[in-house]
């Protein structure tokens, strides 16, 4: 059995691939499927099905697309109602590949529809556990209550969990090996491993859903400090049960203009350049959410920013930005929501406010301060006593709750975030002076 594990590290998303006598099949697979393609052909094998664990919210899913190409098999769950052609895989229900066998496991618990695929060869055993079973902890169960057209309530999805982790894998061995679909840094679920990896001897030993606990206990701790929820996250259930449309057609639609001097006013412009730029000269009713690298979480923080169908443009540096960000954006299906990708005028004369850090360190009394890290990342500890605490993703419906009778100074935690925090209220008070801490809020933290 040859297992490959794609990462996709801003959104900490695990896919598979799994090889057996010329025949592939994959689990949870991004939205752009080409790196599965490239890794068939270099194994010589025919892609034959594709697993869906549950409808993700995180990211939109390639499933319909890998099966309109190639015409590849999906199993899914009956219980989620797809809208697609599929093929039901429950508890019961196998599929022979090769020398592999496949099994079902129905595990609700993150969602109502969670399903766990067994993939057994001679006496090895692979469990592909979607946003069950993390390494350390399990999927969260408040995603299905208050998004999206699939609703269930968070209480009944815990005790399901409880009874997931209590019984559905107790006649695996130790051995098996565990393969989530994220890890560290996913908002499906708080304090994961930074391991990719696992046996279900280890979870048994050291992940806290084991423990013997009531239920009572367990429904109390994994409701307890979850993440937020970002507006993006049913949007994408929704679309991953019908099934998103070919990621080429959808992104070959999006226009494209250079050297822009303005565009229509009302509609949000999303700017990915980094932070100094942004400040040197931006377009009206921008939002600095960078994407320089990797590392920048854009895809979170546009989902959680920019509400689903909400018409918006995209700031580029280059023309040679435009590829990797239409990708990024249609890994959370929000390229159809694009007015246009767009690149700037030197004419383009809107800057930020200068700040003077050294006058802030002598005379903090003198601004208003305001937090935008997460409220378990505030209730951990403030950074500033006086600051104003308002998460990031709700900043644009409460800023205001912020005075402005003093210079305000947004703060996030590293750095990254109060750019976008700082740019949404520079759109809201345009006679009060908002400057960005950035990263020198690691000189007042540490």
């Amino acid at each position: 059995m040859k297992i490959k594990q794609f990462k996709d590290a801003p959104l900490a998303h695990y896919s598979y691939a799994i090889i057996s006598e010329g025949e592939m099949a994959l689990v949870d697979p991004s939205r752009n499927p080409m790196q599965y393609y490239k890794y068939a052909e270099e194994h010589n094998a025919k892609i034959v099905a594709v697993f869906e664990t549950h409808p993700h919210a995180d990211f939109v899913s390639s499933h319909l697309q890998i099966s309109e190409q190639t015409g590849a098999k999906i199993y899914v769950s009956k219980l989620l109602g797809a809208d697609y052609n599929h093929t039901s895989f429950d508890n019961g229900d196998t599929l022979k590949m090769g020398d592999i066998n496949f099994k079902a496991i129905n595990t609700p618990g993150h969602s109502p529809d969670s399903i766990t695929i067994v993939a057994e060869q001679g006496g090895n055993t692979a469990l592909f556990t979607g946003d069950t079973l993390f390494i350390g902890n399990v999927g969260r169960p408040d995603l299905r209550e208050n998004v999206g057209n699939m609703k269930a309530k968070r209480v009944e999805l815990a005790k399901d969990m409880y009874n997931t982790i209590q019984t559905k894998f107790n006649h695996l061995p130790d051995g098996a090996m565990v393969y989530p679909a994220h890890g560290a840094g996913s908002l499906c679920g708080k304090n994961m491993s930074d391991a990719s990896s696992s046996t279900l001897g280890n979870e048994r030993q050291g992940n806290w859903a084991f423990k013997d606990q009531t239920e009572e206990e367990f429904v109390e701790e994994i409701l307890k400090d979850q993440p937020f929820i970002p507006s993006y996250f049913g949007f994408n259930v929704d679309i991953n049960k019908t099934g998103a449309v070919n990621d080429k057609i959808a992104k070959a639609g999006v226009k494209l203009n250079l050297l822009v001097e303005e565009v229509e006013e009302g509609v949000t412009v999303v700017d990915i350049r980094d932070g100094d730029k942004y400040k040197d000269g931006h377009l009206p009713n921008s939002i600095n959410i960078m994407a320089r690298a990797e590392g920048d979480k854009y895809e979170t923080w546009l989902g959680a920013i920019i509400e689903p169908k909400e018409a918006f443009y995209l700031v580029v540096e280059s023309v040679e930005d435009i590829e990797d960000i239409l990708e990024r954006t249609a890994k959370i299906g929000y390229e159809k929501q694009l007015k246009g990708i767009v690149t700037l005028s030197d004419a383009v004369s809107l800057k930020s406010d200068h700040f003077n850090e050294n006058d802030f360190e002598q005379h903090p009394d003198k601004y208003t301060i305001v937090d935008i890290r997460n409220a378990s990342e505030v209730a951990e500890g403030k950074i500033f006593e006086s600051a104003i605490a308002i998460p990031l993703n709700e900043l644009r419906d409460r800023y205001n709750e912020i005075p402005t009778d003093h210079p305000i100074v947004v703060h996030c935690a590293g750095g990254y975030r109060s750019a976008a925090g700082s740019s949404i209220l520079e759109n809201k008070f345009e006679g009060t002076k908002v400057y960005d801490l950035s990263e020198a809020i690691k000189e007042f933290s540490e």
